[in-house]
């Protein structure tokens, strides 16, 4: 029988890999390869590391099982022929099909704590995660002065919508230990993968995972506190997606012509699925001023990240526009003026 294209260039790959593995010994020989190839190669980076170095680190610690928030301890340790093999083949593969390197490893990291991912989802990195398991996550889901609920305890009920991993409902339901949490995902490919990672987490009896379309599982449902990271990118940006960055699913990022069509939605549909006194936290990415003038009366809380300004919103259900009734167009209930606020 023939061979492919794609078996005669991963038989190359493997001669290669081979031929780099008997070469080098240490893991700092692998890192300085790796970071060489990734850079001549021009990759592409945003799936938990942004440049070269970092990549090739993550892809070599994680790559022999070794904690991946310390490198100098093993940068002189030589490696056995097995070990070599493995990082030689995975830096080949990275270069080769430009995949993620999570992809490449099945592991996703946030705030520290480890997912499983594959294909079916995209590699998980929301600034809801900090918000949720970070430094600033005591100050705005602490019992003081500032926190946007009034006691971490009291929450008993979360929904998270398009929750793909499942990572921050897994994050929700260790940040609020009552609370029974929904996390609503359309594809049933993603939904197995949260499946793994909440098993990994011992928390079946308090993460439901649901398959539907936004609020439709929730079947009129209310909750103490929403949260969601939706498609949110621009149609125009999907189609100009670097490789790395098409691997992903592709309805994971698809947030129609501007991107913010789900976020319209979620907005739309969220005051009736809140109970009194809960909020919305929503992620849209950079149209923050978009979002403004098309709810100008929303009483926005705007929130900064380590790594963002402006790109996470919280409103409460109060303040929440509501659809007119009639004429069309938006109105909303009384709020207070759109406010901003820094993590750190």
């Amino acid at each position: 029988m023939p061979r492919t294209a794609s078996t005669r260039t991963a038989s190359a790959r493997t001669v290669a890999a081979r031929t780099v593995a008997a070469e080098l010994a240490t893991v700092r020989d692998f890192l300085r390869h790796a970071v060489s190839s990734f850079e001549a190669a021009g990759l592409s980076y945003g799936h938990g590391t942004t440049n070269a170095f970092d990549d090739a680190a993550f892809l070599v610690l994680e790559g022999l099982h070794l904690p991946v928030g310390r490198l100098d301890p093993w940068l002189d340790a030589r490696l056995l022929p097995a070990e070599r093999l493995r990082l030689a083949e995975l830096i080949a593969a990275r270069v080769s099909t430009r995949k993620p390197t999570a992809y490449l490893l099945n592991k996703a990291y946030i705030q520290g704590m480890p997912f499983y991912v594959d294909e079916r989802v995209i590699v998980p990195r929301s600034y809801l995660g900090e918000m949720l398991a970070g430094e600033g996550a005591e100050a705005l889901f602490g019992a003081g002065e500032g926190s946007l609920v009034d006691a971490p305890d009291d929450v008993g009920s979360v929904l998270e919508l398009c929750t793909g991993s499942g990572c921050l409902a897994i994050l929700a339901a260790l940040r609020f230990p009552n609370a029974a949490v929904d996390a609503v995902e359309l594809s049933a490919d993603a939904l197995r993968v949260a499946e793994r990672n909440v098993a990994d987490y011992g928390l079946g009896e308090r993460v439901r995972l649901l398959q539907g379309d936004l609020f439709a599982p929730a079947k009129g449902r209310t909750y103490d506190l929403i949260i969601t990271n939706p498609p949110y990118v621009a149609a125009a940006v999907v189609e100009a997606f670097p490789p790395e960055y098409a691997a992903e699913p592709r309805m994971a990022h698809a947030g129609g012509a501007d991107g913010l069509d789900l976020v319209r939605r979620i907005i739309a549909g969220a005051a009736a699925h809140l109970a009194p006194g809960g909020g919305l936290l929503c992620e849209i990415g950079e149209d923050r001023e978009v979002l403004e003038a098309e709810f100008p009366d929303a009483a926005f809380l705007w929130l900064d990240s380590a790594e963002s300004e402006g790109e996470v919103f919280w409103v409460r259900r109060e303040d929440i526009p509501l659809p007119e009734q009639g004429e069309g167009g938006m109105r909303s209930m009384p709020g207070e003026g759109a406010l901003r606020v820094k993590l750190r």
